[in-house]
């Protein structure tokens, strides 16, 4: 069974900020995966931050988004709300997170799935229900002992992140990424 990877939209901001999608898609080395909402989020960033997210989409390189089924929206819901702190006022806030929480979690082909994420609460509410969770610097570590990117540069990609106002954990120094 594939371990697809599912970025979540913090991450593919985090690439897009530094102008290392490439980077990202090489990593993920056509594992990568998304729903429907976090496609949804990325196309807004697109538009509001990171025009780059726009080749995300065009590129097609995390598939079609995974679709949530009528069937399954309800369950959806109740994650976003009792997990995530989701409201009636704000429907679409950590919809991306509900919906990707849900696919792994229910979804068969999805079981073995990492999610790629920057945001504490969701990777802790994931890793307590038993999935792998990546933030962007174990995606980085990862590129390192696969080749696609040394461990000095991805540090100062990390520093170029944060130093762009991205909220992300780096290690104290590039060594930090060797694994």
């Amino acid at each position: 069974m594939t371990p697809w990877w599912f970025p979540d939209n913090t991450v593919l901001c985090n690439f897009a900020c530094v102008d290392a999608l490439g980077l990202l898609k090489s990593i993920l080395n056509g594992r990568g995966r998304w729903t429907e909402a976090v496609a949804y989020e990325a196309s807004r960033s697109a538009q509001n931050a990171y025009a780059r997210l726009a080749d995300v989409t065009v590129g097609g390189w995390l598939g079609e988004p995974l679709e949530i089924h009528l069937s399954e929206a309800d369950r959806v819901e109740r994650v976003r709300r009792a997990a995530f702190g989701g409201s009636a006022s704000t429907p679409l806030q950590h919809l991306g997170e509900a919906q990707t929480l849900h696919v792994i979690q229910h979804r068969p082909e999805f079981r073995s799935s990492f999610w790629l994420s920057d945001d504490r609460a969701a990777c802790d509410h994931a890793r307590r229900q038993g999935i792998t969770t990546l933030e962007t610097q174990d995606v980085m570590a990862y590129g390192c002992s696969a080749g696609d990117i040394t461990h000095t540069d991805a540090y100062k990609l990390l520093r170029q992140m944060r130093d762009a106002g991205r909220h992300l954990s780096i290690p104290d120094d590039s060594t930090g990424l060797l694994r």
